[in-house]
């Protein structure tokens, strides 16, 4: 394997990361092999040192270290363990605690549905939801999705799987920009949308009129 298939290989590698394009990709592989190697060490450390030491929680998903059952606020006893709020990654957990405003539990669901993109709901933790819902006792789940069309279209699907276990349904009312994320939303903002979320039916387009 020469060095120029060593390079795209590493490109490829970075392109896959969210918000690095090809091109983007490209460049940052060049300068890491290049008069950056003291960087792509600290890099190659710190990814070895992460995969070690830190890995996702089996309930919420949310990160964690590896030697934990649970993350720390699935196993906090402060926690509401009756409202399940349901996000799409787990970088909107950390916007979400921020608030203040919120003290029950997550599930990131890993993506939306998006059938361009090949995502459909088995490769989502939609079962996984259905199977907290069931067996915790939960009473009501918040869908704290993001405003895009897709994230739009995976709270209507969420709504009809989970209206025939008799679970209250609610979703972020307001505040929240069109075609944007939880996780670049300010605090102020994702508070007013917790405090002010509307209740989901199934078959409503995931809001109330």
């Amino acid at each position: 394997m020469d060095a120029e298939t060593h390079l795209e290989r590493l490109s490829a590698c970075l392109s896959r990361l969210p918000g690095i394009g090809r091109r983007s990709a490209g460049r940052m592989a060049y300068r890491l092999m290049g008069d950056s190697r003291a960087v792509a060490q600290s890099l190659v450390d710190a990814l070895q040192a992460a995969l070690d030491e830190v890995r996702s929680c089996p309930q919420c998903g949310c990160l964690m270290l590896a030697h934990q059952a649970v993350c720390r606020i699935c196993s906090g006893p402060e926690r509401d363990a009756r409202v399940l709020c349901v996000v799409e990654e787990p970088t909107d957990i950390p916007a979400l605690e921020k608030t203040g405003s919120f003290h029950g539990r997550y599930h990131a669901l890993m993506g939306h549905i998006s059938p361009l993109q090949g995502m459909g709901p088995d490769d989502l933790r939609i079962a996984a939801l259905l199977e907290r819902v069931r067996g915790e006792g939960i009473e009501e789940v918040i869908l704290a999705l993001n405003t895009h069309v897709e994230s739009d279209a995976t709270a209507v699907f969420l709504a009809e799987r989970l209206a025939p276990l008799k679970v209250r349904i609610t979703r972020l009312a307001f505040g929240l920009p069109a075609a944007s994320g939880i996780a670049y939303a300010d605090s102020i903002t994702l508070a007013r949308a917790l405090n002010g979320r509307n209740e989901v039916r199934s078959g409503e387009g995931g809001r109330r009129p």
